[in-house]
């Protein structure tokens, strides 16, 4: 992973988010009725509150001391024993499947197809959230497998966010994207 990703306006937490894999695809969990900034902090929170990020040591945590985290304030999410529940079954997978190295789920893709499956397989991870996945690996982390243009998305996503500035944007832009759906009574 290469670039940093501007996402949190902390530069630890942008840094953490950049260079981990396991971190990455755990804000990409938390990125659901909060801000990017709060999804994108949260494993930053939730590294210096277990004192690692280590998806094995995350699946095997108990369930209650894991909420209990997620719960101390500030809480990393609006909805904390949710999300600690989502995390650890992110963690578990990623334990199971890759031997607790998220970046393999990239790393050993033998194309776009394959990447994107082995995403949408994650728990958590939608078809949403694994094309803006694949948007951020490739137009910002420099992951590239055969085929991986016909899976990324055509439309902005945080792929596109080179800075706090572009972040601002595409942030004024889904919201007045809800609110427009929101105005022709479309479920958001």
């Amino acid at each position: 992973m290469t670039a940093r990703l501007p996402f949190t306006g902390n530069e630890d937490a942008d840094e953490l988010v950049s260079s981990d894999a396991l971190a990455l695809l755990i804000g990409f969990a938390l990125d659901q009725q909060v801000t990017v900034q709060k999804a994108f902090s949260g494993p930053f929170d939730l590294r210096a509150r277990l004192g690692h990020l280590d998806a094995k040591k995350i699946a095997a945590t108990d369930p209650a001391e894991l909420d209990r985290v997620f719960r101390e304030r500030p809480a990393i999410h609006r909805f904390p024993g949710s999300m600690a529940g989502k995390v650890q079954a992110l963690a578990a997978a990623i334990a199971e499947r890759y031997d607790g190295d998220a970046s393999r789920i990239w790393r050993e893709a033998s194309d776009g197809k394959d990447l994107q499956r082995r995403l949408l397989e994650l728990p958590g991870i939608g078809e949403m959230k694994a094309r803006t996945i694949l948007a951020v690996l490739g137009k910002r982390l420099g992951v590239s497998v055969p085929g991986m243009a016909e899976v990324m998305p055509q439309h902005m996503t945080l792929g596109d966010v080179d800075s706090p500035e572009a972040l601002a944007s595409y942030q004024a832009g889904k919201r007045a994207y809800k609110a427009s759906m929101r105005a022709e009574g479309k479920r958001v």
